[in-house]
């Protein structure tokens, strides 16, 4: 059974970092693409980060260009999300999802397009 669990999330003040991590049993996330999103109360869910395969590539939202950087680690079957200089416009449950690669990772992550999702991890920024 392929099943994704995020941790790592928590209570940071604004300015903090946080880093994330999901981890898969299951399967491999070798051939698979990888995604952060995150859904706020009351908004609908929005793509934060992708990153292929091979880790060649990667697409960050406008949002957290510059904060937030996705890495992965295959030998650990683990998929990261560095997240720093948080703002009070960051906190939300953020899953992590997995896909076979069927077009560019950009397109993947801003549609959304990822079958096997975590159950989340919530982030909360507060002073």
């Amino acid at each position: 059974q392929l099943q994704l669990v995020e941790s790592g999330g928590g209570l940071v003040q604004p300015g903090g970092s946080l880093r994330l991590s999901c981890a898969a049993s299951g399967f491999k996330l070798d051939y698979y693409a990888l995604g952060w999103f995150r859904q706020a109360p009351g908004k609908e869910r929005e793509a934060v980060s992708c990153i292929t395969s091979s880790g060649g590539f990667t697409f960050y939202a406008d949002s957290v260009k510059g904060r937030f950087t996705i890495s992965r680690d295959n030998a650990k079957n683990a998929v990261y999300l560095q997240m720093n200089s948080l703002t009070p416009e960051d906190p939300a449950v953020y899953y992590c999802a997995a896909e076979s690669p069927f077009t560019t990772i950009q397109a993947m992550c801003t549609r959304g397009e990822f079958s096997s999702w975590g159950q989340g991890t919530q982030v909360t920024v507060s002073s």
